[in-house]
C-alpha cells in the first residue's frame, strides 16, 4: 500500500494541533477518554497540555526529517513557539492571534441572541 507522505502528514499535524487547541480550550481530547480517573486531579489539565504538546512536536519533527512542510499550517507565532519546543504558560496565552480571539468571541456573542 503506498500512500503520499505529504497530505498524510498535513492531516495528522491538522489532528495534533486540533487536539492541543483542545487541550488549551479545557475541551475534551483522546486523553481525557484515556484515563478517566485522571480528570479529579489538578494538574491532569496541565499533564494532558503537555502530552498533547509533545505529539504536536513529534508529528512536525517527522515531518521534517520526511521534508514535508508544515509551517503554512499555523501562523507565524504559532510555527515560531514550535520552533522553541518549549511549552509554557506564554504558548497557552498566546497560541491564538487577537483577530481570532475576536472572531470567536464575535461568533459567540452572535450565537447567544
Amino acid at each position: 500500500m503506498s500512500k503520499d507522505l505529504k497530505p498524510f502528514f498535513e492531516e495528522k499535524i491538522v489532528e495534533a494541533k486540533t487536539q492541543f487547541e483542545r487541550t488549551i480550550d479545557c475541551k475534551h481530547t483522546e486523553f481525557d477518554t484515556l484515563y478517566p480517573y485522571m480528570s479529579e486531579q489538578p494538574q491532569f489539565f496541565w499533564y494532558k497540555r503537555y502530552v498533547a504538546w509533545q505529539e504536536l512536536l513529534t508529528t512536525i519533527k517527522l515531518a521534517n526529517e520526511l521534508e514535508i512542510t508544515w509551517e503554512s499550517l499555523f501562523t507565524e507565532k504559532q510555527a515560531a513557539y514550535i520552533a522553541e519546543k518549549v511549552l509554557d504558560a506564554k504558548v497557552l496565552d498566546d497560541w491564538y492571534e487577537e483577530s481570532e480571539l475576536a472572531d470567536t468571541e464575535e461568533t459567540s456573542s452572535l450565537n447567544e441572541h
